[in-house]
């Protein structure tokens, strides 16, 4: 036996041997570093945080929209409208459903929500012609998630027939889309054997009661036979019906002598031949192409050039590059199939219009609207 001291140097391991057990341990333990990419597989298998995106939802994508992630980092104040939208979309329709404003919503919101890639929810909140609807949408967030579809009743017509209307639809929503809503054709009784305008003018001039059907008092239904009585001196009487059904339903049994309404609910007394088609506003109509517009006829209102209108409202101070890429949507979805194979459905023959030509038409019909039903004398309730 050596002494202690040779016997505790034996024990030691030589450098080369420390070197040797190094060499394994790395061979058997990779390092792991927190800050590695993850590899291909692993990206397919499962994303770091939340459900994986959809297939089409690639970083080539999301570069060519000017929306990489890269970038979320610096957008500093921008962030929310840049990176819209981020979860579902609510467009609160005005009317109840199963009705125009409702379908025009749900077959454009379902093309938004295609093009985005996130649910768009369509919310009936229908009551006081579109009010309840408008008060909710314009104390909503101004983030792009809350959108209304409405109609001209709500948008323009309620300011002279409410007396505490509680939205100003100019100062607090923001335009996105008109969508017309098609020209609203005139349909007489077969009673009255009239043809065109002119011989149903003849027949009101002949019979002192002649009862003319309008969807609601104030409505663009009512102007027109207002207008028509003072430009012919007649005294045709507005009989109001609270929506177009009861009122079609009265014309096709001979109880009224006139109605005036949309085509979509007019179609049951047209293909029945319960009612003829006399006339139509604003412009001819593909569905009805050899009935004149009032216009040609010689009527001189100008409530018959007025637009009947579905759109697409946000709240105010919902940011401009949202309410254009809605705008751009909508102006797209006009042209696909399914929104056309809608627009038939209800004679319609133009489809959603661009911001700028939306804010015109808005912009140069409003005040005659308001003019026209103020004229009428309806004390606001």
């Amino acid at each position: 036996m050596g002494s202690r001291a040779q016997r505790k140097a034996s024990d030691s391991p030589s450098p080369a041997r420390v070197r040797r057990k190094a060499d394994c341990a790395a061979a058997v333990t990779p390092r792991i570093n927190p800050r590695k990419r993850r590899s291909r597989d692993d990206r397919n298998s499962a994303p770091l945080y939340g459900p994986r995106p959809s297939a089409s939802f690639t970083r080539r994508n999301l570069i060519a929209t000017g929306s990489a992630a890269a970038t979320l980092p610096f957008l500093g104040a921008g962030a929310s409208a840049q990176a819209w939208p981020t979860r579902p979309i609510k467009i609160v329709a005005g009317f109840p459903a199963g009705g125009q404003t409702d379908l025009f919503a749900r077959t454009y919101g379902d093309y938004i929500a295609k093009q985005l890639g996130q649910p768009v929810l369509i919310e009936n909140k229908s009551g006081a012609g579109g009010t309840i609807a408008a008060v909710d949408v314009k104390r909503a967030q101004p983030d792009g998630y809350t959108l209304m579809f409405t109609n001209a009743t709500a948008m323009i017509t309620s300011r002279a027939l409410m007396k505490n209307l509680a939205y100003d639809s100019e100062k607090d929503f923001q335009l996105i889309s008109i969508m017309p809503a098609g020209s609203l054709p005139m349909v007489v009784s077969p009673k009255t054997g009239a043809k065109n305008l002119a011989e149903f003018v003849e027949y009101a001039r002949r019979n002192p009661k002649v009862s003319f059907g309008t969807y609601a008092a104030g409505s663009y239904a009512h102007m027109a036979v207002v207008e028509l009585n003072k430009q012919y001196g007649l005294r045709m009487e507005p009989v109001h019906y609270r929506g177009e059904a009861p009122m079609w339903t009265d014309l096709a049994n001979q109880t009224i002598d006139a109605g005036f309404g949309t085509y979509g609910a007019a179609l049951a007394v047209l293909q029945g031949g319960r009612g003829t088609p006399v006339a139509v506003s604003r412009k001819r109509m593909s569905v009805l192409p050899n009935v004149p517009t009032f216009m040609e006829q010689g009527a001189i209102s100008p409530a018959f050039r007025l637009t009947a209108f579905q759109c697409c409202v946000a709240p105010k101070n919902t940011p401009p590059e949202i309410i254009g890429r809605l705008s751009q949507l909508l102006v797209e979805a006009g042209k696909g199939q399914r929104v056309q194979d809608m627009m038939r459905l209800y004679g319609v023959d133009d489809p959603a219009m661009t911001l700028e030509e939306s804010q015109k038409l808005y912009d140069e019909e409003a005040p005659i609207g308001l003019e026209l039903v103020r004229s009428l004398g309806l004390d606001p309730i």
